[in-house]
Order: structure tokens, then C-alpha cells, then sequence
């Protein structure tokens, strides 16, 4: 291969293990201080999240479908091929669970800081946020799984 595919490659996969590893992160340290019910630990670990969300899932997903086109383009996959197509598909799933859950959790570093703040238990709108922000992970997780995949095996699947 050339030097630009090879770095095209390369950039592609870093956002890929970006993507991955930030998403199984933030999942296991938002759930870990969870579990403690402790106001400031949330707040803490929730501003954290919010914060590597905007730095490294943000860049990394802006990223992917860019250095994925040109990778196609440069290798000469057409964007019509059954596992780009699918890959594609399931990138647009897992962003439509990720948008909300952005959302949720800077809404959720909210709460815990204002029950911080006032030396007060997190309440029950914090938890029952916590709990459609932890069922969105699934799916969202699932795809990126999916997607990693495809991009390993790249099979032949007819459209």
C-alpha cells in the first residue's frame, strides 16, 4: 500500500478505538460512582464524561465518516458495498442514542452538583435520568461492536 492509505487506515482505526474505548470509560466510571449515591462523586465524574464527550467522542466522530470516504475512495470500494452501507447505517444508529445521552449527561452533572451543593442525596429525576442514559448505552454500544465488525471482516452482504 501507499503512505496515504496507510495513514488513512490508521487514522480511521484511532477514531474507531477512540470511539470504543471513551464510549466503555465513561460507561464503566458513570456507573461506578453512580453505585456510590454520593452527590459529589456524580458531579464529579459526570462533568468528567461530559467534558471527554465534547473532547475525544466529538473529534472521533467527525473523524470516522471523514477518513472512512476517503479510505473507500483511495482502496476503491464503492460506498454501495453491503458492509459500508451497513456500517453506515449503524454509525447513524449509534448517534441517534449518543445525541440524547449528551444531553442527559450534562443534565445529570447538573443535578448532582446542585444536590452537592446543597449537601443534599441526588434525586430521584437525577436517577431516573441515569437509568434511560444507561439503557441507551446498549444499543449504541451494540452497534459500535457491529460496526468494528464489519470494518475487521468487511463480508460480502448483497443489498
Amino acid at each position: 500500500m501507499n503512505l496515504w492509505v496507510d495513514t488513512l487506515r490508521w487514522l480511521h482505526v484511532i477514531g474507531a478505538t477512540v470511539l470504543f474505548g471513551t464510549g466503555a470509560g465513561i460507561a464503566f466510571f458513570m456507573l461506578m460512582a453512580q453505585r456510590t449515591g454520593r452527590a459529589d462523586l456524580v458531579a464529579h465524574v459526570a462533568g468528567t464524561v461530559v467534558l471527554a464527550d465534547a473532547i475525544f467522542t466529538a473529534m472521533a466522530v467527525v473523524v470516522q465518516p471523514i477518513t472512512g470516504l476517503l479510505l473507500a475512495q483511495a482502496i476503491g470500494w464503492p460506498l454501495s458495498e453491503g458492509w459500508i452501507v451497513l456500517s453506515l447505517l449503524l454509525y447513524v444508529v449509534t448517534g441517534l442514542f449518543w445525541l440524547p445521552v449528551v444531553w442527559i449527561q450534562i443534565r445529570i452533572r447538573n443535578l448532582a452538583r446542585q444536590a452537592a451543593t446543597e449537601n443534599a442525596s441526588l434525586p430521584a429525576a437525577e436517577k431516573r435520568l441515569f437509568r434511560i442514559w444507561f439503557i441507551c448505552g446498549f444499543p449504541a454500544f451494540a452497534a459500535v461492536l457491529a460496526i468494528l465488525w464489519l470494518m475487521v471482516t468487511r463480508p460480502e452482504i448483497g443489498l
